[in-house]
C-alpha cells in the first residue's frame, strides 16, 4: 500500500458496546444515513430514476425513506414523472412486521413530498419485498448501480443450521465463525454493474479478522475501495451499541485513491455539523472544513490480497506505513512467536496436586494470572503431560498416569479432538514442545489493555492464554523493553480487534505484526534504557527509548 495522507482535525476515538438485538438490527441515525448516501453518490443531481438501488436489509426504513425522498426530488429535477421510478428501488426485509413498518414510513415520506396516496402506495408495494436478500437478491433481472444500507450483525452459528449451510454454499467468502454481514458484502458486490457502488455502515471486524480474509481478497481482486470511515465511538446508531462500525464505499472499478477518516464521539451531528461534503473538505486539508471530532486524509492505493486492513486516523496509518517499511518483523527465524498449550479439558490436564501422576509427567504450567504484576509468579499449576518427543506416551509405562486418565476417560473421549482420533483419546489438543520449557521467553497474556511482556527464565511451560516470544539474537530484557513500549503496542492497536472495555488481543498474529530495530542497531546506552524500563515496568521510559530507536518524534493519538 502506498499511502500519502493529509492530516485534518483530531480528537480521540472512544468505544461503544456490542449490539444485543437477536435479529441483528441496529438502526442508523439520520446524519449517518445522509453521509453514506452522499458518499455513494446517491444524490438528487443524478438522474436516479434511471438507476437501480438496492437496500438489502431495510429494517424500519432509515435508509429507504431518505432514498425515496431523494428519488422523488431527482425525478422533479430531471423532469420525470415519479411513476418512472417504479423499478428504481428494490428493498428487502426478512421480518414481515418490520417490512410493514418500512412501507408505512416510506409511503408517508412520498406523500409528504407531494406524491398522491395511490401512487405512493403503488411505489412502496413495488419497492419493498418481505424476503431474504441473501437467498433472493442475486435473482434480480438487472444489476445494481447502488447497494446501500446497514446489513444485520448475526453470528453464523446463531442461524439455523440448514439456512447457514445454504448461505455458506452461496457465499464462499463467509468462512469460519463469520458474521452474516460478510455474505451481504459478497452478494452486494456480485450484484453490481460496472461502475456500481456498495456503501454500507457495518461492523469493521472483517477487515482484520481471519474470517474476513476471503472477502478482503474478493474486494482487492476486482473492486476499488473508495471510502473507509471508522466510527467506533461516533453516535451512529439509535441505540447504545458496540458494533465497532465503519462506513465503507466500494466501487466496481479499478482501485484509485481512498478517503480514510476517523470520527470520534464528540463529532457535531447537528444540522451545521458533520456532512460528507465537509468530510471531503477535511480530507483535502481545507481549514474551512471546521469539522470537530474528525481526522481525514487520502491513501494513494489500498491493501492487496487477503492481508488485514488496519484502520484509524490518517496520521496513525501513515506512521504504521513508515514503521512497516523501515523495520523488520519481530518473528524472523531467530525470534519466534507462539501460543501455549490448549488441552480441551483443563479440569483434567491442569492440576496443583504433584502427586496425581508420575513426576516426569508433570510440567510447571504458567497461567495468565501468574503474570499480573509484571513478574512471573508461578501459582503451582502443573500440566499433566501425555506427550513424549516422538508422540503420545505408552500408558503401560506410566501406571499412575494411566489410572488418572482412566478416571477421566469419559470426559476426555467426549472432546472433538478425541472423536477425530479415538486411539489418541488422552492427548491434549496441542502437542507439547518440551524444548520450550527450559528456554528463556517473554510471555504475553492474550487479553490486556496495554503491552505486558513478562520474562520467564526457562522455568515453566505456557498455558493457552499466554503467547510466548523466544529469541537467539536478543537480550530478552532489551527486547522486553521494546515490546513494553507504546510503539510496540501501537502495532497491536492497529491490527487487533478490541474487546469490550477496550482490551487488546495480544495474539500471535498481532505480535508478529510488530516491527523491531535490528539488535545491533541499538546502542549500549539505549539497550540499558530498555533493560531498566523493562525491569521497572516503566512503559513511559520504554516508550521514550523506543521513539529514539524507531526515529519517531511522537506517536499519533488514537
Amino acid at each position: 500500500m502506498t499511502v500519502q495522507l493529509s492530516l485534518a482535525l483530531s480528537n480521540p476515538v472512544l468505544r461503544s458496546k456490542p449490539p444485543s438485538e437477536k435479529t441483528g438490527q441496529v438502526f442508523t441515525r439520520s446524519w449517518v444515513v445522509d453521509a453514506v448516501l452522499d458518499l455513494a453518490g446517491y444524490v438528487e443531481t443524478v438522474d436516479l430514476a434511471t438507476k437501480r438501488a438496492v437496500e438489502p436489509a431495510a429494517g424500519e426504513g432509515a435508509f429507504l425513506t431518505e432514498m425515496a425522498r431523494r428519488l422523488v426530488a431527482s425525478c422533479r429535477l430531471h423532469g420525470r414523472h415519479v411513476s418512472e421510478a417504479a423499478s428504481s428501488i428494490v428493498a428487502y426485509e426478512l421480518d414481515d412486521g418490520v417490512a410493514d413498518s418500512a412501507r408505512s414510513a416510506t409511503s408517508l415520506v412520498l406523500r409528504d413530498a407531494g406524491v398522491p396516496t395511490s401512487a405512493a402506495e403503488a411505489l412502496v408495494d413495488g419497492w419493498i419485498r418481505s424476503a431474504d436478500y441473501l437467498l433472493t437478491g442475486l435473482a434480480l433481472p438487472a444489476p445494481a448501480d447502488f447497494v446501500i444500507g446497514n446489513p444485520p450483525y448475526i453470528r453464523l452459528e446463531d442461524v439455523p443450521a440448514d439456512t447457514a449451510g445454504t448461505y455458506r454454499a452461496m457465499y464462499p467468502t463467509m468462512r469460519g465463525r463469520a458474521d452474516i454481514y460478510v455474505a451481504f458484502f459478497e452478494a452486494a458486490l456480485l450484484q453490481l454493474r460496472s461502475g456500481g457502488v456498495v456503501a454500507f455502515i457495518c461492523a469493521d471486524r472483517w477487515m482484520l479478522n481471519a474470517y474476513g480474509a476471503d472477502l478482503r481478497r474478493l474486494v482487492t481482486s476486482a473492486y476499488g475501495v473508495e471510502v473507509v470511515v471508522e466510527m467506533h465511538n461516533a453516535p451512529a446508531f439509535e441505540d447504545d451499541v458496540s458494533a465497532y462500525p465503519a462506513v465503507v464505499v466500494i466501487r466496481s472499478a479499478p482501485q484509485a485513491r481512498c478517503l480514510i477518516a476517523s470520527v470520534s464521539g464528540d463529532v457535531d451531528t447537528g444540522p451545521d455539523g458533520f456532512t460528507a461534503e465537509r468530510l471531503l473538505a477535511a480530507a483535502d486539508g481545507s481549514p474551512a472544513a471546521g469539522l470537530r471530532g474528525v481526522r481525514a486524509g487520502y491513501a494513494d492505493g489500498w491493501y492487496s490480497g487477503a492481508e488485514p486492513w488496519p484502520l484509524g486516523s490518517p496520521d496513525r496509518l501513515r506512521t504504521l506505513q513508515y514503521l512497516e517499511a523501515n523495520f523488520h518483523s519481530l518473528e524472523d527465524g531467530s525470534t519466534r512467536v507462539g501460543i501455549g498449550v490448549a488441552t480441551g479439558a483443563d479440569s483434567v490436564f491442569v492440576t496443583k496436586d504433584p502427586t496425581e501422576v508420575e513426576k516426569s509427567r508433570l510440567l510447571p504450567l504458567a497461567m495468565a494470572s501468574d503474570t499480573a504484576d509484571g513478574t512471573l509468579r508461578w501459582s503451582g499449576h502443573y500440566l499433566v503431560d501425555p506427550w513424549a518427543p516422538e508422540g503420545l506416551v505408552d500408558l503401560a509405562e506410566y501406571p499412575r498416569l494411566a489410572a488418572y486418565l482412566a478416571d477421566h476417560e469419559a470426559v476426555l473421549r467426549s472432546r472433538n479432538v478425541a472423536g477425530r482420533n479415538p486411539r489418541a483419546w488422552y492427548r491434549t489438543i496441542d502437542r507439547v514442545a518440551h524444548g520450550l520449557t527450559p528456554m528463556s521467553k517473554l510471555y504475553f497474556p492474550d487479553i490486556k489493555g496495554f503491552a505486558h511482556p513478562v520474562l520467564d527464565r526457562g522455568k515453566t511451560y505456557p498455558h493457552h492464554n499466554l503467547y510466548w516470544v523466544t529469541s537467539t539474537r536478543w537480550d530478552l530484557e532489551v527486547l522486553g523493553g521494546i515490546l513494553l513500549s507504546r510503539v510496540a503496542q501501537f502495532f497491536v492497536e492497529c491490527y487487533s480487534v478490541r474487546m469490550r472495555g477496550g482490551a487488546l488481543r495480544f495474539q500471535a498474529q498481532n505480535l508478529r505484526r510488530i516491527r523491531v530495530p535490528a539488535p545491533n542497531a541499538i546502542s549500549p546506552e539505549l539497550a540499558d534504557r530498555f533493560r531498566t524500563a523493562f525491569r521497572d515496568r516503566d512503559q513511559a521510559s520504554a516508550t521514550a527509548a523506543a521513539l529514539v530507536a524507531y526515529g519517531l518524534d511522537a506517536l499519533p493519538e488514537d
